[in-house]
């Protein structure tokens, strides 16, 4: 049996601020979460020296960090993704993939699994999220249009019954095919996502209804008030204001959506229905300048500056550079969001997005000891994952 204490700093449940208490972890679960410094004379001590002991830090959507990225085709680029995201508080992440052939997709499928294996000094996988590529041409973003396509069924049914690890999928509702897509999604216990989306509301609504739940995004790659015809209609960002029971999910950093748009989602739909994520590229954690969105081989060439990858033309954004500390810090910083609110839409809302808020997403007895400790500007000190320290910016 291993046990380990953590003491003196403020610990985040999921209701209040414990200002002076202590975890104890048992053999990498939390044990207890107690508003006193127990005496546990025989578990190891991790004095948090005031700082905040967190809930770890899970993101939903991400491509890549550290000069890697999922599609690179390779396992060590997964390891040295989980392991860089893991420096800035990220204990368990869901690999995201870009539209592209489906030989690639079945061998990133097919890393992933080696990866999972091997992965033991970064954040967690919590399964493979394939964005596209279902989508819709105009809402395409940096997606190459070279592989985008509708639903076809005898492809996804091939690719979910290739592989098991697949937790969540992106698509556009208002396809031919799409809804079927969804109803055989759910009927395989993976969660639809709506993304790269040219809907309207009827569209959207009749999409929630059948199980796209979650808007992948929010903002980006989506419409909003069109008009056809002089008369107007909603899109996929008012339908997902609209309905009060889908998620949404947001890049937080700052560029992607600004602080005006942040407080508005917050204002709308509360830090129960939104999930922070990152969405970032291989240059994430990495120096500015050129980069490549998407596999190092095939993948678009893009530029890294002003915080954010941008398409060589500087026309559009070609992904995000965010990490998960970040993603906090704007938020409160930006939205005037509490510490406690901020740090739940990056740990419990997406572990019950995903389903494993029985055992992440918050400090509570009982579940998988994911924790970070950082200080007031969320610098990180500490990253543990089922109560082995990963990351120690300290070298301890």
């Amino acid at each position: 049996m291993t046990l380990t204490k953590i003491f003196n700093g403020k610990i985040l449940t999921p209701h209040r601020i414990i200002s002076n208490g202590c975890v104890i972890i048992e053999n990498g679960i939390i044990r207890e979460v107690s508003e006193k410094n127990i005496d546990v004379p025989e578990a190891k001590e991790v004095d948090a020296h005031g700082k905040y002991i967190a809930p770890g830090f899970i993101d939903l959507h991400i491509h890549g960090g550290g000069g890697a990225d999922f599609m690179d085709g390779t396992e060590e680029a997964f390891l040295t993704i989980a392991e860089t995201h893991a420096q800035y508080g990220t204990t368990a992440m869901v690999p995201t993939t870009l539209t592209s052939e489906k030989e690639d997709l079945l061998k990133t499928l097919d890393l992933y699994e080696i990866a999972n294996k091997k992965n033991t000094k970064g954040a967690q996988f919590l399964g493979m999220h394939l964005e596209g590529p279902y989508f819709a041409m105009s809402q395409r973003g940096a997606q190459d249009p070279r592989y985008i396509r509708d639903p076809n069924p005898a492809e996804y049914q091939e690719v979910l019954a290739h592989s098991s690890s697949i937790t969540r999928w992106s698509a556009a509702p208002e396809l031919k095919g799409a809804i079927e897509f969804a109803k055989y999604l759910k009927s395989k216990g993976v969660l639809a996502a709506l993304a790269h989306t040219d809907a309207i509301y009827e569209e959207v609504l009749e999409g929630f209804e059948n199980g796209y739940t979650l808007a992948t995004h929010l903002y980006s790659g989506m419409s909003g008030v069109t008009r056809k015809n002089a008369f107007r209609y909603a899109g996929v960002i008012e339908s997902a204001f609209i309905i009060d029971a889908m998620d949404v999910e947001i890049i937080a950093d700052g560029i992607h959506l600004p602080a005006p748009l942040l407080k508005l989602i917050m204002k709308i739909k509360g830090a129960d229905r939104i999930a922070l994520i990152t969405d970032a590229m291989r240059a994430a954690g990495m120096p500015e300048g050129n980069s490549v969105l998407g596999p190092l081989k095939t993948g678009l060439k893009v530029i890294v500056e002003d915080g954010v990858a941008k398409l060589p033309d500087r026309s559009s954004f070609a992904g995000s550079v965010a990490t998960a500390d970040r993603l906090v810090r704007n938020m409160i910083h930006m939205a005037d969001v509490s510490l406690l609110d901020a740090v739940k839409m990056i740990s419990l809302t997406p572990a019950r997005i995903m389903k494993v808020d029985n055992r992440k997403g918050s400090l509570v007895a009982g579940k998988d000891a994911d924790i970070v400790i950082f200080d007031e500007n969320i610098n990180i000190e500490k990253t543990i994952v089922n109560g082995h320290v990963i990351y120690d910016a300290l070298g301890i």
